[in-house]
């Protein structure tokens, strides 16, 4: 990956903080401006000055000049699919143990958020390959990631197809360090997982809705091949600070997904009959229904955004 350099340069992206807190980012070109009601803003100023400079236009106006972090770049680049928001993200590395040098499988790619937290996560001698059943988010992806990056890493790999189909061809049985699956009905490619996954590997299964989460954790414990399911939500409350009016704010990032997370077992291991307070749960026919793709719905998105957002993050 591309060293991250803390003065600027030509072709660098630079949030600007103007004076009533507004953001803006921008890409610098020589002799290039950015215009304002309030004078031009010129980018030679900004170019060759450190990274958090305070940077003014010819009318004496002061931006501060600093490099987006991944954050930043993530809420703000284009989307086709929905993204995983940063604190899920953090929760999917840490609960997840993604580690530097691990082989990392995603499903499905979206417009490339998460995939570009497990490329630092792993760095240069992991590997990280990602399957997406839709080209067009597929193709969103890689411009994001080029984007955000410079170039598109070559420990990255995005295979079309669905996963159930296409894990197996591409990767050998026990090679995979971790799988992460971020898709509609994520119990239909659990056995493939198992056979990936090495002995004690991690499947980290993000999922929007409490339906969802009810039926991979029973699939994965009907499987028999995985430890017990072990599921969470992350819930994010800014605070106020002002003087002494140090408060939450009035809003907060709340629930976005359930994360759930298990390990591989040994191949024919059986898992010990633990002491639990819960009894074993039955459903019927209806609450499968519930389960199904159907049941669950899928947010459509339009072929006009679609093909707009391919645009913007190819341009």
């Amino acid at each position: 990956m591309t060293k991250r350099t803390h003065t600027f340069k030509a072709g660098d992206k630079v949030q600007l903080t103007g004076p009533k807190g507004r953001l803006n980012t921008i890409t610098l070109v020589k002799g290039g401006a950015f215009g304002t009601h309030r004078g031009d803003l010129k980018h030679d100023d900004i170019i060759g000055k450190p990274d958090g400079s305070v940077v003014s236009t010819q009318n004496g106006v002061e931006y501060l000049a600093l490099k987006p972090l991944l954050n930043d770049f993530v809420l703000s680049m284009p989307r086709g699919a929905a993204i995983i928001y940063p604190k899920d993200a953090a929760q999917i590395l840490v609960e997840g143990d993604v580690f530097p040098g691990a082989v990392v499988v995603e499903a499905g790619v979206g417009s490339g958020a998460l995939s570009m937290y497990l490329l630092r996560a792993i760095g240069d001698s992991g590997e990280l390959h990602s399957f997406e059943r839709r080209s067009e988010f597929a193709e969103i992806a890689a411009g994001n990631v080029k984007a955000q990056l410079g170039s598109n890493p070559k420990n990255w790999n995005i295979h079309l197809g669905d996963l159930q189909e296409q894990l197996p061809k591409k990767l050998k049985p026990q090679s995979v360090d971790r799988v992460v699956l971020d898709m509609l009905a994520p119990w239909e490619c659990i056995d493939e997982c198992a056979t990936a996954l090495a002995p004690g590997g991690l499947i980290i299964v993000y999922v929007a809705t409490a339906t969802q989460l009810s039926r991979v954790a029973e699939d994965l414990r009907s499987s028999r091949l995985f430890t017990e399911p072990i599921a969470f939500e992350a819930l994010m409350r800014p605070w106020h600070l002002q003087g002494l009016a140090v408060r939450p704010e009035h809003r907060m990032i709340a629930h976005t997904g359930f994360l759930l997370t298990a390990r591989r077992l040994a191949p024919g291991a059986v898992l010990p009959q633990f002491k639990s307070k819960v009894k074993s749960t039955e459903y019927k026919d209806e609450d499968v229904l519930a389960w199904n793709p159907d049941g669950l719905g899928e947010r459509k998105i339009s072929e006009k955004k679609l093909r707009k957002a391919v645009r913007k993050a190819t341009s």
